[in-house]
């Protein structure tokens, strides 16, 4: 199978990887230092499974020249759709699929915006990975799951022969009747462990046992699940017990993603993984005042990071 990986993080970096060993045509989508490093060294990937290198790798800066790709696996950063949304067009043809791998709840649709809504299934990715270095991607989660489905529900043909690759490259899969459902879900736990993580500038196991912050955690997830079921999402009826489960079972030493950029300094999901709870909150009367909280307290990190970016230091 032709694919595309649109931004090669660690998500994209990883997974990429493994369709790679399995001999498919992967082509990486990368910029800066990290392109210029898969390009001389190929991928190395460092991982609890197992490590490997790809040497060579198809790795570029512009998506119009990889051509015509047949599965295309979105995974840059949310505050970037858009403008790389943009960019794939090119490698979108009558039957390209692209699974949104991001964070957040809005991502597949503001693609499908931009290349027709036809061609884009939602995707989960649980996994916990992250670039160590330029050409270096470090996974470190036991977990490396792909939850993903058509929009609409059905289980398509597309789907299955999408299932069989990644089955085939070690990922474990499973194929959603309801991604809505799923997306909640995981919105659930990433806004939890991004949100608290970065109030506290610790890993997952130095605040998951603290009685106040677990309150504190625990309230943001309650307000999550009552915007999701205010627009028709049907939850698990223990959604919120079944997500604290996951962060209790969590390698204690994990920083969600957006913790890791806010403490290197650079810009991070804010938006998609904790304002879009207010956000959605207000247009269906929905109180949320730990996630507007949680949303104040970070946004001035947020702002600071865009300047310095836009002074480019």
């Amino acid at each position: 199978m032709k694919i595309l990986i649109m931004g090669t993080g660690g998500v994209g970096g990883y997974y990429g990887g493994l369709l790679a060993q399995k001999g498919h045509d992967v082509t990486f989508i990368a910029r800066g230092a990290h392109l210029e490093a898969l390009q001389a060294s190929g991928l190395q990937v460092k991982s609890v499974h197992g490590d490997f290198h790809i040497f060579p790798v198809k790795a570029m800066a512009n998506p119009a020249e990889a051509g015509v790709a047949d599965l295309i696996l979105f995974c840059v950063k949310t505050y970037d759709t858009d403008d790389a949304a943009a960019l794939i067009r090119p490698a979108v043809g009558p039957h390209t699929a692209v699974i949104s791998l991001q964070n957040g709840v809005e991502a597949a649709e503001r693609i499908g915006k931009v290349i027709g809504s036809k061609h884009v299934l939602g995707g989960v990715a649980q996994i916990s990975s992250l670039i160590e270095a330029p050409g270096v991607v470090r996974q470190v989660s036991h977990f490396r799951h792909i939850i993903f489905g058509e929009m609409d529900g059905h289980i398509s043909e597309r789907a299955r022969a999408i299932e069989a690759v990644l089955k085939e490259a070690e990922i474990t899969v499973e194929i959603s009747t309801d991604i809505q459902k799923a997306l909640w879900t995981k919105l659930i736990f990433i806004s939890a462990a991004s949100g608290l993580g970065a109030l506290t500038r610790l890993p997952i196991g130095d605040w998951r046992n603290v009685a106040e912050t677990r309150t504190l955690a625990t309230s943001l997830m309650r307000e999550i699940e009552a915007v999701a079921r205010a627009q028709g999402i049907e939850l698990d009826t223990d959604v919120v017990e079944k997500r604290l489960a996951f962060i209790d079972s969590a390698a204690p030493q994990i920083k969600a993603s957006m913790q890791l950029d806010l403490e290197t300094g650079r810009q991070f999901e804010l938006d998609s993984i904790i304002g879009v709870i207010g956000r959605q909150g207000r247009q269906h009367g929905i109180a949320t005042p730990i996630a507007d909280f949680i949303y104040a307290s970070l946004l001035p990190i947020q702002q600071k990071a865009l300047s310095n970016k836009a002074g480019g230091r």
